[in-house]
């Protein structure tokens, strides 16, 4: 076959693509970009002539603006009137003529530790290649890569690798991105840039030491960052984690870098860097340390200044209610997390919500992804209403709310009303942070933790408490007791794991303990500094209670309807799970399994099987794919006045196989 280069470039440089010629090692760095720290190569098979085509990935962003363009002679114009048609005909067809995929470039180890190259081929993870397409495709590019490099393909979606599973390994070489990706070096978490002293603690006992003299201007570099970290320029992890912990979530809400560095040990050992000054960056495609030659000139950060307002907290006296009464209004009553729930009950119930707002925004050129949704929700040729209708009942089928009540914070007032010595501790704290004594904060909040697990509680309190129950709680087997504060899940305060949540609770007694212990979370130093640092007022937060009747899960985790390390990915939403309960997952004790799934063409894919050997059954992962779309759909209603703006839901599947959503609240970005 005769080699054809373009040379009508559309930019300064020339178009280097290459028709029809082997690709060799060279060939590849010639016309390869780099994306997340990988040469990749864009490629593209013409099975109606038998030939591919090699993209120069500076010229070609896109297979199928190529493909349109250059090969079928079409307008960019055109194409964009019917992109949907277009790739569904290069996607999802089975009689296709095109096969597009990306040639990667990686190195490891063998097992003689010697260093080896090869390549990896993968679609697009919308791509519905059947197990003959894959073995097709994969044969074509293999007969024509340098023999000398080895070349795997990576099924791009859980669809493509139960396709495999029925092809043997010697005729198709493959790799999962798990097996890929899992023992990265180096993986972004958080995006930022970030200048600062870097403290380097190899145990928890390091840091403990020196945590009491950490500041602002510190970046803080160890295996897992304990949840009640504080506020800092960044964090760097030496050890794997997931991006929705609880630390990400807080370098998320505060707008700090943060990634995973497994070499920095070494790094930090061989330049000398702790307590050096750095600067230090993420982005989706780096992570860079770089050390400074002296001590730069900082100016406190924005955050310094920041101020957050809350709504006045209503306390009056309200009953202990059914979460299901609740609606997002009462949150200046029971607190954001309780309002958020009861606001489920009713999105659930009455299936009046518009849950088709997210796909309805313009993706340029689409006007919209009413179609999408569509095909997702079975709903083909519907109109919006009834487009509406099904999303409606979709979500409604998919997942359940919890049952349990809510304490208003007139219970929380009339407790702390009830005794001078709570009253005098409370009035000595407000003096200690109207007068910046920080020194003091943290005995204060410690000794007025303790009045408060002590103090008993009146009468009047305990009545209204044990009256929401139509059983005696001793009756009801365990009991789950949450925190809902009114100054947690605000724009720019996120509060994620700052206050207490009981989950192991039995009988009267120990009840009232967890519903003390949540109230005294309000006033734990962790907690008073926080909302010191951002303006929020002590007499303006007050703590609502979730008590719940326990639900054993089988499964359990997180979901945002986002990609936390691809901010601009408006397909995909990020999901966490692990046997048993959610804490898991936030909380970092195990490393949980990690899903994508897209929520507009459909399908997904396995980022990391954590702590466990085996990915879930295919029936369980076509589940959370279900439930990722009912988190999409969510957002719609949820996210208010931005429909982009994503979520953060905690959720279990129960030992019958169905899903309940226990906490619903904005993701902070």
């Amino acid at each position: 076959m005769t080699t054809a280069l373009f040379t009508d470039a559309p930019g300064p440089a020339a178009d280097r693509t290459v028709i029809g010629e082997n690709l060799s090692l060279p060939l590849f760095r010639t016309l390869s970009g780099v994306l997340a720290g990988h040469p990749y190569l864009k490629v593209v098979v013409d099975r109606a002539e038998h030939v591919w085509h090699l993209l120069d990935t500076a010229a070609h962003p896109f297979h199928v603006n190529y493909i349109a363009t250059r090969v079928l002679g079409m307008e960019l114009a055109e194409l964009d009137a019917r992109l949907d048609e277009f790739n569904a005909s290069v996607y999802m067809d089975p009689e296709r003529r095109f096969l597009l995929g990306v040639l990667s470039l990686h190195t490891d180890e063998d097992a003689e530790g010697r260093e080896r190259t090869f390549l990896v081929l993968e679609t697009t993870e919308a791509d519905t290649m059947n197990g003959q397409l894959l073995a097709d495709f994969y044969e074509f590019v293999r007969s024509r890569v340098d023999g000398r490099l080895p070349v795997l393909l990576k099924p791009a979606n859980h669809g493509q690798e139960e396709e495999l599973a029925a092809i043997s390994e010697l005729r198709v070489p493959r790799i999962l991105s798990h097996e890929l990706f899992g023992s990265r070096t180096r993986t972004p978490l958080n995006p930022g840039e970030a200048t600062g002293r870097l403290r380097h603690f190899r145990t928890h006992e390091e840091y403990a030491a020196a945590e009491a003299a950490l500041g602002w201007a510190d970046i803080v570099a160890m295996p897992c960052l304990p949840d009640d970290v504080p506020r800092v320029a960044g964090f760097l992890n030496t050890a794997p984690i997931t991006p929705l912990s609880h630390t990400n979530v807080l370098a998320s809400g505060w707008g700090i870098p943060n990634a995973i560095v497994l070499d920095l040990d070494q790094l930090v050992g061989a330049d000398g860097l702790d307590g050096a000054w750095i600067r230090y960056r993420v982005s989706d495609d780096e992570i860079r340390v770089e050390r400074l030659d002296r001590e730069p000139e900082l100016s406190a950060p924005a955050w310094h200044q920041q101020r957050i307002r809350l709504e006045p907290p209503l306390l009056e006296d309200a009953p202990v209610l059914s979460l299901h009464r609740l609606r997002a209004a009462d949150r200046d009553r029971y607190g954001t997390k309780a309002a958020n729930l009861g606001e489920l009950h009713h999105v659930l119930d009455s299936r009046t919500a518009d849950l088709t707002a997210f796909y309805g925004r313009p993706r340029p050129p689409r006007e919209d992804l009413y179609g999408h949704l569509a095909a997702r929700v079975g709903a083909d040729g519907a109109s919006l209403p009834e487009l509406r209708a099904a999303a409606a009942q979709f979500v409604a089928t998919t997942v359940g709310a919890p049952d349990g009540v809510a304490l208003p914070f007139a219970l929380q007032q009339h407790f702390l009303a009830s005794s001078p010595a709570l009253q005098q501790g409370i009035g000595k704290l407000k003096m200690a942070l109207e007068l910046d004594a920080t020194e003091v904060l943290d005995s204060l909040c410690l000794r007025l933790q303790q009045l408060i697990r002590h103090t008993p509680v009146p009468e009047s309190v305990t009545r209204q408490i044990l009256q929401a129950f139509p059983a005696p709680a001793a009756a009801r087997g365990r009991l789950v007791v949450r925190s809902s504060s009114n100054a947690e899940d605000l724009p720019g305060f996120s509060a994620a794991g700052v206050y207490d949540s009981v989950t192991a609770v039995h009988g009267t007694d120990e009840l009232l303990d967890a519903v003390r212990q949540v109230w005294a979370s309000l006033v734990s130093p962790r907690s008073v500094r926080l909302r010191h640092q951002v303006g929020i007022s002590l007499d303006d937060t007050y703590m609502g209670v979730i008590i719940q009747e326990y639900v054993p899960a089988s499964l359990g985790g997180v979901l945002v309807t986002c990609d936390p390390t691809r901010r601009e990915d408006f397909r995909n939403v990020y999901l966490n799970c692990s046997p048993g309960s959610p804490e898991q997952v936030v909380d970092g004790s195990v490393l949980p399994q990690q899903y994508l799934y897209n929520t507009v063409e459909g399908g997904g894919r396995t980022v990391a099987l954590g702590s466990w050997g085996d990915g879930l059954p295919a029936a369980t992962r076509a589940r959370l794919s279900d439930l990722s779309l009912t988190g999409r759909l969510l957002q719609s209603h949820f996210s208010e006045d931005d429909v982009d703006r994503p979520l953060d839901i905690e959720w279990l599947m129960t030992d019958r196989g169905d899903f309940r959503l226990v906490q619903i609240r904005p993701y902070a970005l």
